[in-house]
């Protein structure tokens, strides 16, 4: 055996023998001229590395819809429940305490039904988002923390996902009642002498703080998952996952 051969074997019994999450401890050496990977689960190459991160932020994005995209995923879920932008939850404090909230009460329900509806219809926008994650990327990735493929996927997609998801969340607002409702509140204000008004750009700003939630929701639960399939076997559901991973 050479001493780059023992070197390598050396290296990769003590990546088997160190426990939590295999990424935290990854080195690299040039294999072959590839900058390959050694991980817990052996030597990679960087193509292999790249597609276990892609199928890590995919089972990431299908593990979102599943259980943030469904009835009561935003609006029961305090981790992501999107409450009324600035003036209206202001509104609504003020008014709850005197039993008169119940139009913004109803506003926030329809804000949240309207993300429910969103998220599953912006899926393959997600999904297109992970396929142009790039070789060299992956690498960085894989050397990172927990949620180091979430993060990159937010820091890289989160202007172009909202314009995208724009019109996705406008279409569910509309379809859930809340711009409707929205109007009707608009119009008992300005029957109401020195009640406060909503501004012309109130409808604009209800969908823009939608989006801005929503996308926030589904990279809340896209990290849990990469997350989990860091730290718990048994959520590597395919080879690609256990090779990176494992």
């Amino acid at each position: 055996m050479t001493d780059r051969e023992t070197i390598l074997v050396s290296r990769r019994l003590l990546l088997a023998g160190i426990g939590g999450s295999a990424l935290a401890g990854c080195v690299t050496d040039d294999v072959g001229g590839l900058g390959g990977i050694l991980t817990g689960g052996g030597a990679l190459t960087q193509a292999e590395a790249a597609a276990g991160i892609r199928a890590a932020l995919d089972n990431g994005i299908g593990s979102a819809i599943s259980t943030i995209g469904v009835r009561d995923g935003f609006l029961l879920n305090n981790l992501i429940k999107i409450p009324l932008p600035g003036f209206l939850q202001d509104m609504q404090s003020t008014l709850a305490k005197v039993g008169l909230s119940g139009p913004l009460d109803t506003l926030e329900t329809q804000l949240n039904r309207g993300a429910e509806a969103a998220v599953p219809v912006a899926r393959d926008i997600f999904v297109d988002a992970v396929s142009s994650l790039t070789i060299a990327d992956a690498i960085g990735i894989v050397r990172g923390g927990d949620n180091a493929a979430t993060d990159y996927l937010k820091q890289k997609t989160t202007t172009p996902l909202t314009s995208l998801f724009t019109p996705i969340m406008s279409d569910a607002l509309q379809k859930a009642g809340a711009v409707q409702t929205l109007d009707q509140l608009d119009k008992r204000l300005n029957s109401i002498p020195l009640a406060p008004r909503l501004g012309a750009d109130a409808k604009t700003d209800l969908i823009r703080h939608g989006v801005s939630y929503g996308l926030a929701g589904m990279f809340t639960y896209i990290g849990k998952e990469e997350a989990a399939i860091r730290a718990n076997p048994a959520k590597r559901t395919s080879e690609i996952l256990r090779r990176v991973f494992g």
